[in-house]
């Protein structure tokens, strides 16, 4: 999440002492370095937007593979329950056995000795038989009820996963339904200046707001139109009633050399200052705590067309409001 309070302080600041004409090469520097902390903060953002949706492909990845776990857990259980059943009945059959021998045994102890002891080594036969199918039903039992218990284990930790990927991916549609609305509401606030170098866009579960230099600035200028300042002002307005939008200000310029006076020197400095200027405008709109907002000069190096024409030079001069949604949410259930 962006934390731009002391960026919008040091930015005034920096307006105000470029205004009086009193400001040091220290003091810009220490500037330009805040502009950059920002950035890289704003990439940060970017970076965990994408890595919340690896997250959401790795999980519904997890899910499958347990699913076929538990699967094949099923199948085993069955095959192994058909084994056990098996095992009993065999065995039933041979105490039945034993013990129609035993009887038969008391019935001929005063008969044939031979046919005694072929009947007794038949039983002590029957008897080893009898143990060994005891001892296997034994171990196939003890294997079914570990095989029980781990698929126990793979089944809540498949309802665990599954319930965290509903969660997400509930959110996440929240998300995407509220970043569709606020870009409904943006273009409808500006409708009057779309197709004349306003458009209203969404990317990446963000939405764009981008204004060519000829609808808010002169050339070499970073005094805001006041044809387009009352628009600004509505979008302000707009943004006030969700605290959960986080807003970036982007600046950009051409790759021709600007060649300014006083504190504004090149590309860098205008593209920034113009960034600032609608920040500021957005804020006199109403009541947008500062620390949702950040000005940020690309200068000439995020062209949308590279080419060394005047057509390309021209789509390339424009101020960018970026607006993200916070995802506070998303992250707390990912920890």
């Amino acid at each position: 999440m962006f934390r731009i309070n002391k960026l919008s302080f040091y930015a005034i600041v920096f307006f105000a002492l470029i205004s009086a004409g009193c400001v040091s090469m220290e003091k810009y520097k220490e500037l330009e370095n805040k502009r950059k902390d920002c950035e890289s903060e704003s990439s940060k953002i970017k970076t965990d937007n994408i890595d919340l949706r690896n997250k959401v492909t790795e999980y519904t990845s997890q899910i499958d593979q347990l699913k076929r776990q538990v699967s094949a857990l099923k199948q085993d259980t069955l095959t192994m329950g058909g084994l056990v059943r098996s095992m009993t009945e065999g065995y039933t059959q041979m105490k039945n056995s034993y013990d129609e021998m035993l009887l038969s045994n008391e019935k001929l102890s005063s008969g044939n000795k031979d046919e005694i002891q072929k009947i007794l080594t038949n039983v002590q036969k029957l008897q080893e038989d009898l143990q060994k199918r005891e001892d296997q039903l034994k171990i196939l039992e003890a294997d079914l009820a570990k095989r029980k218990a781990d698929f126990d284990i793979i089944n809540n930790e498949l309802s665990k996963k599954e319930a965290k990927l509903i969660e997400l991916q509930s959110i996440l549609d929240q998300k995407d339904a509220a970043v569709e609305a606020l870009k409904t509401k943006v273009a409808n606030a500006l409708l009057g200046f779309q197709n004349n170098g306003l458009n209203v866009y969404q990317k990446n579960g963000k939405v764009y707001v981008s204004m060519d230099e000829k609808l808010l600035f002169a050339s070499g200028s970073f005094q805001i139109d006041p044809r387009v300042e009352s628009a600004l002002k509505e979008l302000g307005r707009i943004l006030e009633q969700d605290p959960d939008i986080n807003i970036m200000i982007e600046g950009h310029t051409d790759d021709v050399t600007y060649n300014g006076a006083g504190q504004i020197k090149d590309n860098w400095d205008l593209s920034v200052m113009r960034a600032t200027s609608v920040l500021k405008t957005l804020l006199k709109s109403g009541k947008i705590e500062p620390k949702r907002l950040t000005a940020s000069g690309k200068g000439e190096f995020l062209p949308l067309d590279g080419a060394k024409t005047k057509e390309a030079r021209s789509k390339n001069r424009r101020t960018e409001i970026i607006l993200t949604p916070k995802l506070d949410e998303l992250f707390k259930i990912l920890e």
